[in-house]
């Protein structure tokens, strides 16, 4: 029945196909982007813990705390080892003259933990060098990279050996990673925790969280039942961090009503079409007379004869709307 007729099977094919694309593609963005929401998250995958602020409600919402915060997390039972991690926003100086808020992150000095999970060019350990620094590929390809020789010409993606400056403090890259992007697409800069410090202003809180590691065997519910009690401070797991991250962005933004009325779009314009080229199909191989004899069957066989007429220019549905019902009663009885 359906390949019968090229056309309407062609329209039903390409109905579907185009209703499945909008609703694959829109969900797809969709996850994609809530998933950057917490790629910080991902991209430190070793430590099971993150302690932070009672506060923060999402991973770039960072409240500092005060330092002595990792000693007291450190004596927690069940803790085999606690760093420091640095996480602000601050301004780059570009060699255009030029500023670009960058996302950086300050590692544990003697550890490095929490660094990129991949290197491009360069080594983690080199972080331990003078005045150096880390930036992510995607950055160092796009918003700080060096203004092109020409007018017109393409930017010159920023390579290990140059110099930033970053809140007047100079900065030299000593590698290109690559990590997961973030929701605002900022570039990412690693250095150790100490020099991040530095670049950054001065306060008097500037630990932003502590990164826990538990004991083998350890529950890490548990332990982060303990950590709270004993410090008073917010700890959860890393899956816990990201569903809190999820959370924040879905009940707080218009992302999910956006895409939600992109995806019943596409459902309802799929079943539109597939509907209305079925029912063409349903038209042609099961005529009108079949279902005015229905009708008759139900004791209003007086309008029988005078429907078929109208069967080409009007379709099934509209026939039981009350206007043209009325126009039915209308129409002149034979014999």
């Amino acid at each position: 029945m359906l390949i019968g007729d090229r056309g309407k099977y062609l329209g039903i094919i390409m109905g579907l196909t185009f209703a499945s694309l909008l609703i694959t593609q829109q969900s797809s963005i969709f996850t994609g982007l809530m998933t950057r929401t917490y790629g910080t998250i991902t991209d430190l995958s070793l430590p099971g813990i993150w302690v932070m602020d009672p506060k923060v409600q999402f991973i770039d919402d960072v409240k500092p705390l005060q330092d002595t915060g990792l000693f007291r997390v450190r004596g927690v039972k069940g803790v085999k080892w606690a760093v420091p991690l640095y996480k602000g926003l601050l301004k780059a100086r570009l060699d255009n003259g030029n500023f670009q808020i960058c996302n950086v992150l300050g590692l544990d000095d003697a550890t490095l933990t929490g660094g990129p999970p991949m290197m491009i060019e360069g080594s983690l350990s080199d972080l331990r060098r003078q005045d150096s620094i880390i930036v992510n590929d995607v950055g160092a390809a796009t918003r700080l990279a060096r203004p092109p020789r020409e007018p017109g010409g393409r930017k010159i993606p920023l390579q290990v050996g140059d110099v930033l400056e970053i809140n007047d403090k100079r900065a030299i890259v000593v590698g290109i990673c690559r990590v997961s992007r973030t929701f605002q697409s900022q570039p990412v800069i690693f250095t150790t925790y100490t020099r991040a410090i530095s670049f950054a202003p001065r306060e008097r809180k500037l630990l932003s969280f502590v990164l826990v590691k538990a004991e083998e065997r350890e529950d890490l519910e548990k332990l982060c039942g303990r950590i709270r009690a004993r410090t008073g401070l917010a700890a959860y797991t890393a899956q816990q961090f990201k569903d809190l991250t999820y959370d924040f962005y879905m009940k707080n933004t218009g992302i999910p009503i956006n895409f939600g009325i992109a995806v019943a779009l596409g459902f309802l314009v799929g079943t539109a079409i597939a509907g209305q080229t079925f029912y063409n199909f349903t038209v042609k191989i099961y005529p009108l007379r079949h279902i005015t004899g229905d009708l008759s069957r139900e004791g209003i066989s007086h309008y029988y004869p005078d429907i078929l007429p109208l069967h080409g220019a009007w379709s099934i549905t509209p026939i039981f709307s009350p206007t043209r019902w009325s126009a039915l009663k209308r129409t002149p009885q034979r014999g």
